[in-house]
């Protein structure tokens, strides 16, 4: 018989790169309102699924989820929601970053990101950003 667990949740305090174990298939909580950084692992296409869920909204600085090397992007669209009112902001062919400054680009409570290892160079990307203001595209080529 084999044997069965169930995943907790990982607290994500500081400048973190993902890696398969023992990040893969689980949640990782960005609980800090100073900006961190996560970087996810080169994607292989093996289908792993690594979701980033903010559970303290970010004031100081940026949280930014960026991938591992200049060959990956993240392909999809994200949800970016303002009170009960939102949009949908696309990737663009060259995106491999999201940066959430805490208002136009998301970032509070309640965000949530959930990146798709599909194939080699590519990461499928759905969820939605809370943030406040005017929201504009959290989405950059900077990797």
């Amino acid at each position: 018989m084999a044997t069965s667990y169930s995943l907790q949740p990982i607290v994500i305090t500081a400048t973190t790169a993902l890696t398969q174990r023992p990040y893969a298939n689980n949640i990782c909580v960005l609980d800090s309102a100073t900006g961190r950084t996560v970087t996810l692992p080169a994607s292989t296409g093996k289908g792993d699924v690594y979701t980033v869920f903010v559970k303290t909204s970010v004031s100081s600085g940026s949280h930014v989820v960026q991938v591992a090397n200049s060959t990956d992007v993240l392909s999809g669209a994200l949800g970016l929601v303002v009170g009960v009112a939102g949009t949908m902001g696309l990737t663009a062919s060259t995106s491999d970053t999201i940066t959430m400054n805490g208002s136009t680009t998301g970032g509070l409570f309640g965000s949530i990101m959930q990146f798709t290892d599909v194939a080699a160079g590519f990461w499928m990307l759905t969820g939605s950003l809370n943030g406040s203001g005017t929201m504009t595209t959290p989405f950059s080529a900077a990797v």
